[in-house]
């Protein structure tokens, strides 16, 4: 968050002091904020600035254009059909059908940017299919004048970490869809969380601990429990059944299934998305559909309303410092390793680096025995002169000398 939301980041810093930066704990002195309307409004005005941002940088990177000041709803995580990729493109394509039938005015849909970032493991057929047939709804959607620019869809090529330091400060709400009981935790939802994006999710990994952590109220449950989608399978389920009695999903589905979106193609992908949806459908996204669009629903009332979108915003940044890294590697120093690492202050570290440095050493090279190399490193005073910006870039570091005298910095 320091680096990749500077704006969020310098606003923290400014409310409740620079600590929480070496401990993430700390960032529960932003809860009373959420009730302070002018720390509200800074907080939107970053976010604003944070979506700006996002706007030009997917121009200028992907020569992708979308509105700078509509929800950004973010999907980005590995292309896997447990993960429900399919189900968010159902509600696209709901939204779509809903609107271009006339059941939906174009008036009482929220603007939002649909931003999918996902990769295809080599040989995952199904995935491929997948992003394929999400590019295809999504060039539709784009060029399709008569929306307004109230809906559009971006997958830009090529996800990476540099895409998301732009993406994460910038969304609304991340979605967390897979099936519950699939998920082994997930970190992307974490790294949303923090930012001040709220989640849409199942009862799934991480996002059980985020929603205990943020309350209820500041999270979209939706779906099938673990529990419930193991029982639904034991008694034989049956996709076609959810796509004939709901006349939203079938809609949608027909609509993907008509060619419209692939300029008249019926077959290939989408004939086997389509079969894969309705006669298998292994992970259940017809039987959360009509869960997840309720949920949808509960997001646009919501976003609607935006001093209490930014009360939750705050205090889901406010309770997720839990994930810190540094509270993960305590937790298994105490309960796992037992071990208790000698420790040395931020100004310290940064002055073994540098003498490391200077002696033409990697300071993170595992394989670095100070006692046997440079003993000088360790011994005698460090420098307690550092001077303030050198400090600030330091800030945060820390030394461990392990006990066989390998150097460790965190």
């Amino acid at each position: 968050m320091r680096l990749a939301n500077p704006g969020l980041s310098g606003l923290i810093t400014e409310a409740i002091g620079d600590g929480w930066i070496t401990d993430l704990e700390q960032l529960r002195g932003l809860e009373p904020l959420a009730d302070d309307a002018e720390f509200r409004r800074r907080f939107r005005e970053i976010k604003a600035a944070n979506k700006r941002h996002f706007a030009d940088v997917l121009l200028a990177r992907d020569g992708i254009e979308i509105a700078g000041d509509a929800m950004v709803d973010a999907m980005v995580k590995r292309l896997h059909e447990y993960k429900r990729q399919s189900l968010k493109l159902l509600h696209i394509v709901s939204l779509y059908e809903g609107i271009t039938s006339g059941r939906i005015p174009l008036d009482a849909v929220t603007p939002r940017t649909f931003v999918f970032g996902a990769k295809a493991a080599p040989g995952y057929v199904r995935a491929k299919e997948t992003i394929a047939l999400i590019n295809a709804v999504g060039a539709t959607i784009n060029a399709d004048a008569s929306l307004q620019g109230r809906l559009k869809v971006a997958f830009p090529a090529n996800y990476n970490v540099t895409l998301a330091e732009d993406l994460v400060p910038a969304a609304d709400l991340s979605e967390q869809i897979s099936l519950a009981g699939k998920e082994a935790s997930g970190t992307g939802n974490m790294k949303f969380a923090l930012n001040g994006a709220l989640t849409v999710g199942t009862d799934d990994g991480a996002n059980v601990e985020i929603r205990k952590l943020v309350g209820d109220e500041n999270f979209f449950l939706f779906g099938m429990t673990e529990p419930e989608a193991a029982d639904l399978s034991a008694r034989g389920y049956d996709p076609g059944a959810y796509y004939e009695s709901d006349p939203q999903l079938k809609a949608a589905l027909d609509l993907l299934a008509s060619g419209v979106f692939t300029g008249g193609e019926r077959g290939g992908a989408v004939a086997s998305i389509f079969a894969s949806l309705t006669e298998r459908d292994r992970f259940m996204a017809l039987a959360d559909f009509r869960s997840y669009m309720d949920a949808q629903s509960r997001v646009d009332a919501a976003y609607a309303d935006h001093e209490a979108w930014s009360r939750s915003a705050v205090l889901n940044v406010a309770r997720t410092g839990f994930f810190s890294s540094d509270r993960s590697i305590q937790d298994y120093l105490d309960r796992i390793w037992g071990r208790v690492p000698s420790r040395r202050t931020a100004s310290e570290a940064c002055a073994v680096r540098e003498r490391l440095a200077h002696v033409g050493e990697d300071p993170v090279d595992s394989r670095l025995d100070l006692r046997e190399r440079h003993p000088e490193v360790l011994g005698g005073a460090v420098p307690g002169v550092v001077d303030v910006e050198r400090r600030a870039l330091c800030r945060g570091v820390e030394l461990a000398v392990q006990a066989d005298g390998r150097l460790r910095i965190e």
